[in-house]
């Protein structure tokens, strides 16, 4: 019996001590493969004797994040290009008001180039905008606020969206200058076409008014009466051509019938068409072009049209003894034509705009005609790959340039 027992015990001895050598020898091992992880991750052995079963599950692991961390990677890539691309500005605000990220939409919008790390009434610099942001850190709800800035000529418009995870916010800023421009264009041109139609229609209703109370009965103001309508119906009948005229080019349903064709031919064409009203208005009409620029492919009718109706323009309002200039000189790798006067001129206000259509610069100005040649001739260039403007001083003259390609 004893000596069973002391073969017992040295059994137990024996495997205890085994199991505690293979205990240290394991905990040796995964010491040595922590420090090799941590040492050495991107190069894992997975045939680690005894930890084959641990060292494949921590390398699939490892493959696994990798992935994911590969896909974050290429997901943050292509928010941080449609950030950079996004012509809205975004700043993103953390709980305290710090910005912590801004696109370069937003530095431009609010004329900054380090907002990082600053507050956002330092970047916005406006009272609304900023009251609206403190709105959505309040009420956690979506805040929306548009202001005017008169010194930068700008119209913003700010959405303050809450951020529910770090009690931060989302700063969205739109720069609706330009819709707001476009609006005022819309205005401006229902206004203009009903005042050029009301004119030429109460003139027509008077004239018809008096022919029925006996007027058509006169030998003398019969006929003279329907002269005068006729006058304001062949005004009606150019005023709806135009438009027409005007449509189809901005939609693009006008071919150009294109050829080469040498400036100075295209010049001297249009002066001679209009010759005789410009010595009729006791002006006079120069041509200045050299023989040896390059040709154009244009539409020579088309481009005549545009400037006859820039010339038309300069005789309209320029007084008798003045000159106006056809040029014509090589820019830019085409050639540049230019129409000038020594007339009334154009306020510099207004030059952005008298390409519009029944623009009006103020009551000097208004004379015969539809108010839409200059908006024609600007997408006849257009249409040709060129581009067209004004300069002018007031009082002193303007030249209208316009650029064709060779």
């Amino acid at each position: 019996m004893n000596s069973f027992l002391w073969v017992s015990v040295v059994v137990l001895f024996i495997a205890a001590a085994w199991f505690a050598w293979r205990y240290y020898d394991l905990k040796k091992r995964m010491n040595s493969y922590a420090s090799l992880v941590r040492a050495q991750p991107n190069n894992l052995p997975t045939d680690l004797k005894d930890l084959e079963t641990l060292s494949n599950s921590i390398a699939s692991l490892k493959a696994d994040f990798e992935i994911r961390l590969s896909n974050l990677d290429s997901q943050s890539a292509r928010l941080s290009t449609v950030l950079e691309q996004l012509t809205d500005g975004v700043l993103i605000a953390d709980a305290q008001g710090q910005v912590q990220f801004a696109n370069p939409a937003a530095c431009k919008l609010f004329d900054t180039n380090d907002p990082l790390d600053h507050s956002v009434a330092e970047i916005v610099r406006n009272h609304q905008l900023i009251e609206a942001w403190r709105r959505c850190q309040q009420t956690r709800e979506t805040q929306s606020e548009s202001v005017e800035l008169p010194i930068r000529r700008q119209f913003l418009q700010l959405i303050v969206i809450p951020d529910t995870h770090e009690g931060g916010s989302l700063l969205l800023v739109q720069d609706l200058t330009r819709v707001r421009r476009l609006e005022t264009v819309r205005r401006d041109f229902i206004s203009n076409v009903s005042h050029e139609l009301r004119t030429p229609l109460a003139s027509l209703k008077a004239l018809t008014e008096t022919l029925q109370n006996g007027a058509l009965s006169d030998p003398q103001a019969g006929p003279r009466f329907l002269g005068r309508i006729t006058t304001e119906v062949d005004a009606l009948t150019q005023m709806a051509q135009e438009l027409l005229d005007l449509s189809r080019i901005e939609s693009g349903q006008v071919e150009l019938i294109r050829a080469l064709l040498e400036p100075k031919k295209l010049l001297s064409s249009a002066a001679d068409r209009m010759k005789m009203q410009a010595e009729r208005a006791g002006l006079k009409l120069t041509v200045m072009c050299a023989d040896n620029l390059p040709m154009i492919n244009v539409d020579k009718s088309r481009l005549e049209q545009v400037l006859v109706n820039l010339i038309h323009n300069s005789v309209k309002f320029t007084k008798p003894g003045g000159e106006i200039f056809l040029e014509a000189a090589p820019a830019n790798g085409g050639v540049r034509c230019a129409v000038r006067d020594t007339g009334s001129g154009i306020p510099a206000e207004s030059l952005s705009r008298i390409f519009e259509r029944f623009y009006r610069v103020d009551r000097s100005r208004t004379g015969s005609g539809t108010g839409l040649g200059l908006s024609i001739s600007k997408h006849i260039v257009e249409a040709h790959e060129g581009k067209i403007w004004a300069e002018s001083e007031e009082g002193k003259g303007c030249a209208i340039y316009f650029e064709i390609p060779v």
